[in-house]
């Protein structure tokens, strides 16, 4: 029982780990905004704070009320990832590969929330200087990974079953 879920604790220590490191370096290393170029017209790494969350939603709520409501919905994310993760099967691996990418993406992202009040960003993708994705972190791609995987398993999840009843 426990195997089932060593690689989920070991990839989501992975995630907290990477990310909080990255962050401590980008905090160190750079000014807020200073950036480096690592990809003429493509790819900076840049440090911003983000006190909202993805694409800098929620950033003009009272920050008091804004802080104990991101918090408060981080830990209830991270009940309802537990609640799944101990529902599922054995069998579903890579369901519960992405659910500890998930896991760890959302604890990352909790520590800065809890200790700064905010989030480092510091990847800045864009196009020529013209569109720029917002910045993201460590945790944040780690998140959108294990959401796309789990959309793609459930979508061929989805199919399989189509096909199955096609048959019948």
């Amino acid at each position: 029982m426990l195997k089932k879920y060593l690689s989920v604790a070991l990839i989501s220590v992975a995630v907290i780990v990477v990310d909080q490191a990255s962050k401590v370096w980008i905090d160190a290393a750079l000014t807020r905004y200073e950036h480096i170029e690592v990809v003429p017209q493509f790819l900076n790494i840049v440090h911003v704070r983000n006190p909202g969350v993805a694409f800098g939603l929620l950033q003009n709520i009272p920050e008091t009320f804004r802080a104990a409501l991101l918090i408060a919905t981080t830990i209830l994310a991270l009940g309802l990832l537990v609640f799944l993760l101990a529902q599922s099967h054995p069998s579903q691996r890579l369901e519960r590969w992405s659910l500890a990418l998930i896991l760890g993406g959302a604890v990352g992202n909790l520590i800065d929330r809890v200790r700064l009040g905010e989030v480092i960003d510091f990847v800045d993708a864009h196009w020529m200087n013209q569109y720029h994705w917002p910045a993201f972190n460590v945790a944040d791609a780690c998140i959108s990974t294990g959401i796309t995987c789990m959309v793609l398993l459930e979508l061929r999840r989805m199919l399989a079953a189509r096909a199955g009843k096609g048959r019948g």
